[in-house]
């Protein structure tokens, strides 16, 4: 059985993307593999947040997991910072990592802009800490967008100078889980751009949370163009818009986009909205009623969190101790 890692930022209730791209995909692997399920806090202060903002959204994301279908009891799901092992073998990793790595991260420079003296060095280390976040449990699996593959071979490049340097066969290698085709989700407003959280409009994503009118609402006013749906997927090629409204009626009806083509075609958006609205609405409403039955009871909540967190220590805190060993920390006891 693979352990698998995972983490994602409290950066806000999560969008019709993140569920499709990514979370729908962690269910099922909690029946076939170990799982490890993230809310990575620590992560998302390399930017600067506003505390109580923080702590709302990290039980926000906590409670759209669970509503999601990640269960406490299934899988390992917990609170970055409730794990201390993550910045303590983060700390080794700054000593192991190479500027010359740090400074190839793409991500960096794009969060960073132009004026990057004035970022936070926690930004410029952040590929450390996620590679402590998985060779802290011997993950050998970790589901990945494009967006972090880079971040993901140097958490290898770390593991193996680790290794080599201390004449160890320790951290294991870590491969990309690949888990098909991965739904991807533009913006309703743009479809040539991602769905994003991050993004100033609100129409211009579908969060876990929104209501059946909301939902109808931001449908009704997704951007489109004049012509009809057309009977084949080549012919939306130039037509972001109509492509992104398409794909995501089949995603969240489990059909292929040639299937929902076949089906609407020579339909215009008029007649086809409405029928995407009801499928989003029938879909999302149970996972909205589920999380919000879930922040009612935020005590019950930070229970199951910290259920997680033990679990997660188990298996952090022997692999920590045989790190520090090698790296030659005089034990505490």
């Amino acid at each position: 059985m693979a352990r698998v890692f995972s983490g994602i930022q409290p950066s806000g209730v999560p969008t019709l993307g993140n569920y499709l791209g990514a979370i729908r995909n962690w269910v099922p692997m909690q029946d076939t593999d170990e799982c490890l399920f993230c809310v990575v806090d620590l992560h998302a202060i390399t930017q600067r947040q506003e505390p109580a903002e923080l702590l709302r959204q990290t039980r926000e994301m906590a409670a759209a997991l669970i509503a999601c279908g990640l269960s406490p009891d299934k899988c390992v799901l917990f609170v970055q910072s409730h794990v201390p092992a993550h910045a303590q073998l983060a700390w080794v990793f700054n000593c192991i990592a190479r500027l010359g790595w740090l400074n190839r991260m793409t991500q960096f420079k794009d969060k960073a802009g132009k004026d990057r003296e004035a970022a936070s060095t926690g930004l410029y280390v952040y590929p450390n800490l996620m590679a402590a976040d998985i060779l802290v449990y011997h993950a050998t699996q970790v589901p990945v967008g494009d967006d972090q593959r880079q971040h993901l071979e140097l958490a290898n490049d770390i593991a193996e100078k680790f290794n080599h340097d201390y004449g160890v066969d320790f951290f294991p290698r870590i491969e990309p889980l690949i888990q098909g085709v991965a739904a991807r989700v533009m913006s309703l407003r743009d479809g040539t751009r991602k769905m994003s959280k991050s993004d100033p409009s609100d129409q211009s994503r579908i969060n876990l949370n929104d209501d059946a009118d909301t939902i109808a609402n931001k449908i009704k006013r997704a951007t489109t163009d004049p012509e009809l749906l057309p009977d084949n997927l080549a012919a939306l090629e130039k037509r972001p818009e109509a492509r992104n409204l398409v794909g995501i009626l089949a995603a969240i009806t489990g059909r292929t986009q040639e299937d929902v083509l076949a089906e609407h075609a020579g339909r215009g958006f008029g007649a086809f909205k409405p029928v995407l609205t009801e499928a989003l609405v029938a879909h999302l409403g149970p996972i909205r009623a589920e999380m919000l039955r879930l922040l009612e009871d935020p005590a019950a909540l930070d229970a199951a969190l910290h259920q997680g967190a033990e679990k997660a220590e188990a298996i952090a805190e022997p692999i920590l101790k045989r790190a520090y060993e090698i790296v030659g920390f005089l034990p505490r006891r």
